[in-house]
C-alpha cells in the first residue's frame, strides 16, 4: 500500500483523497474532498522522516496558531490532523497558480502587477506579525495567485520548523527553515528573526518580479547565502530603467544587511510602494482640474495650435485691405497662454512666440508685428 492509499484509509470517514498535486522537499500536496462541507481542499501531509523528528503535538500547536489567522490575502487553514504517523492539514484549493508558476511563464512581470502582489502579501503578512506570527518562508512557490488576488501560504509548515523550541532532532534532519536565494542575513545565521525578516524576503520576491532573477544567485545554496553577505545587489534600474525610482530605493532598503535599516514592518514597505502607481493629485482642486505628469505641456502645445488658428484667421481677414507697400502683409504673432500649472513653462510659451516671429520675419512680402496683444476691429 502505498502513502496516498494509507493515507485514504485513515482519512476517509472525512475526505476523499483524489489526486496528488505537487511535492517538495518538506511535504506533498493532494487534492482531496472533504465530505462533511463538500468542497475541494489541499491536503498537505508532512514528509516522513520530518513528520517524526517534529512530532505531532509541536506540529499540531503551531498549526492552531496558523489557523486562527484569517486575512484576505493569507491562505487560511481549515483542519488538521495525524492519521497514524502521517501529519496533514488542510487549506482551501485555490483555482489559479502560484506566483512561481507565472514567473516561470513570464519572467519579468508588468511592474503594476508585482507592485500589487507586492502589496497584497505585504498586507497579509502585517497582520500575521500583528498578531505574533512571522512567516519566515516567503518565496513565489507560497504566493497563490488567484483572479488578481495573492494569498500567502503555508504558515503552518514555517513557524512549527522554525528553530524555537524545535529541539536538536529537527536540526539532525537537515532541513533549514527558509530557502536560500529569499533568506535574510539574520536567518541564514541561525539569529533570532522578527517581522523584518520577512521584509527582506519580500524585498527579494519584489526584485525577482520586476528582474527576471533574484539580487543574489550562485551554483550552490552556500554561493547564494555568501553572496549578500559579501555584495550589493545589482540596482533595480540598472537591470530594467522603467522601474520609478522611488520602488528602486524601497526594494535597495527592504534588503538591506542590518535589519535595523531595513523597513520595520511590511506595512512601511507597502506604502513606500503606493506612491508611484498613484496619479499627482492636488488637493481640493475640481477633478476637472488634476492633471497626471506631462500635461502641462499638453495644454501648452494646445495653446500654440490655438494661437496659429487665430493668426491664420487674422491674416485672411486682412488680405483686401490696403498696405504701405504694394503687395505688403502685415501679421501679428500672439502671445500664447501658459495653461499649464507650473509657472516656469510661462518662459517656453514667450520662446515659441519669439520664435515664431524671427522665422516669420524671414520671409519676403510679410511684415512681422510685435509680440504683443493685437486687438482686432469688428
Amino acid at each position: 500500500m502505498d502513502a496516498r492509499e494509507q493515507l485514504q484509509q485513515a482519512l476517509s470517514s472525512s475526505y476523499a483523497v483524489e489526486r496528488q498535486l505537487g511535492r517538495g522537499g518538506m511535504a506533498t500536496v493532494y487534492l482531496a474532498r472533504d465530505l462533511r462541507h463538500e468542497r475541494s481542499v489541499a491536503l498537505k501531509v508532512l514528509q516522513p522522516d520530518l513528520a517524526r523528528s517534529l512530532g505531532a503535538e509541536r506540529f499540531l500547536r503551531e498549526i492552531r496558531t496558523a489557523a486562527r489567522l484569517q486575512h484576505p490575502h493569507i491562505l487560511s487553514v481549515h483542519d488538521s490532523g495525524d492519521a497514524e504517523g502521517q501529519l496533514w492539514f488542510t487549506m482551501p484549493y485555490v483555482e489559479g497558480e502560484s506566483l512561481r508558476r507565472r514567473l516561470e511563464r513570464e519572467r519579468q512581470l508588468p511592474i503594476e502587477d508585482a507592485l500589487r502582489i507586492a502589496r497584497q502579501v505585504a498586507d497579509g503578512l502585517d497582520y500575521a506579525h500583528r498578531h505574533g506570527v512571522v512567516h519566515r518562508d516567503i518565496k513565489p512557490e507560497n504566493i497563490l495567485l488567484s483572479e488578481g488576488h495573492a494569498l500567502v501560504a503555508d504558515f503552518g509548515i514555517s513557524r512549527a520548523l522554525s528553530p524555537e523550541g524545535a529541539g536538536e532532532a529537527l536540526t539532525e534532519t537537515g532541513v533549514t527553515v527558509g530557502t536560500p536565494a529569499y533568506m535574510s542575513p539574520e536567518q541564514a545565521t541561525g539569529q533570532a528573526v522578527d517581522a523584518r525578516t520577512d521584509v527582506y524576503a519580500l524585498g527579494v520576491v519584489l526584485y525577482e518580479m520586476l528582474a527576471g532573477e533574484p539580487p543574489f544567485t550562485g551554483p550552490n545554496p552556500q554561493a547564494v547565502i555568501a553572496k549578500r553577505f559579501h555584495t550589493d545587489a545589482v540596482p533595480l534600474r540598472a537591470v530594467r530603467p522603467a522601474v520609478p525610482a522611488q520602488v528602486d530605493q524601497a526594494v535597495a532598503r527592504a534588503l538591506a544587511r542590518v535589519p535595523t535599516d531595513r523597513f520595520a514592518s511590511t506595512a512601511e514597505l507597502a506604502r513606500a510602494l503606493a506612491t508611484p502607481s498613484e496619479p499627482a493629485v492636488t488637493v481640493g482642486a475640481p477633478a476637472a482640474e488634476r492633471h497626471r505628469p506631462g500635461t502641462g505641456l499638453l495644454l501648452l502645445g494646445l495653446g500654440i495650435l490655438i494661437g496659429l488658428g487665430v493668426l491664420f484667421a487674422w491674416t485672411r481677414s486682412r488680405r483686401g485691405e490696403p498696405a504701405d507697400e504694394p503687395g505688403l502683409k502685415r501679421v501679428a504673432v500672439l502671445p500664447f497662454d501658459n495653461l499649464s500649472d507650473d509657472p516656469q513653462q510661462a518662459f517656453f510659451a514667450d520662446g515659441i512666440a519669439e520664435d515664431l516671429m524671427t522665422d516669420l520675419s524671414h520671409l519676403s512680402g510679410l511684415f512681422v508685428i510685435a509680440s504683443f496683444p493685437v486687438i482686432r476691429d469688428e
